[in-house]
């Protein structure tokens, strides 16, 4: 078929290879470019998930990555997925507390919570939020409202972590949560009282807590 000037308009046979060329290249570019970039961005997340368990554990200096087997916590730096916790230790040796990771929906989506546990007092340490995509300027706030933070800071655990209205807390169990951002607050009490049932019985108890002759930071 003539488009004008003698030109033929290409056959579909030859548009479809064009476009089938055109992808394959593409598709060879995006996988180029994640493989050059994959390296990076995953150390820049381990980076970020080290920072984290120093900021939910206060006061250590040390961390030390266990696996949860049949037998036990094992330490293994190499270990991934849900089955992981961190042990942190201060510059004694002494073991401080776990972070745990927990994740659970959101009001918008899974949020991704790691929290600080001493297993001796029962008590979290601090949260810190890993990954979210609550509503901004709202369900944001609970990581960017400092105040709900640190409503996590020394936090009974037991029998369960509660919101209430914010300004009412009373209870050595209970966080405030934000205004006009209540289900996403509600969210992380649950998504950490959660993690605690998974975690609880598997924790060392506080007499068998493994010590820190081979840990380094």
């Amino acid at each position: 078929m003539s488009i004008g000037n003698g030109v033929k308009e290409p056959g579909s046979a030859r548009l479809a290879l064009s476009l089938a060329f055109a992808g394959f290249i593409s598709g060879l570019a995006i996988i180029a470019i994640y493989e050059a970039t994959l390296p990076t961005i995953t150390a820049n997340k381990a980076e970020e998930l080290r920072q984290a368990v120093f900021r939910v554990l206060p006061g250590v200096t040390r961390i030390r990555k266990f696996e949860s087997t049949p037998e036990g916590l094992k330490e293994n730096p190499e270990a991934r997925g849900e089955e992981v916790v961190y042990g942190g230790y201060d510059p004694q040796g002494a073991l401080v507390g776990y972070a745990i990771n927990s994740a659970g929906p959101g009001f918008q989506d899974t949020i991704r919570v790691l929290y600080g546990y001493a297993p001796a007092e029962r008590r979290v340490l601090g949260m810190w939020i890993l990954e979210s995509r609550e509503t901004p300027g709202l369900g944001d706030k609970i990581y960017k409202d400092a105040e709900f933070v640190a409503n996590f800071e020394d936090l009974a655990i037991e029998p369960q972590i509660v919101a209430v209205k914010k300004g009412t807390r009373s209870a050595p169990n209970e966080i405030d949560a934000i205004t006009g951002a209540t289900i996403s607050s509600k969210a992380v009490a649950r998504i950490i009282n959660e993690g605690h049932q998974r975690w609880k019985g598997r924790l060392p108890a506080p007499d068998g807590q493994p010590g820190i002759e081979e840990a380094e930071q």
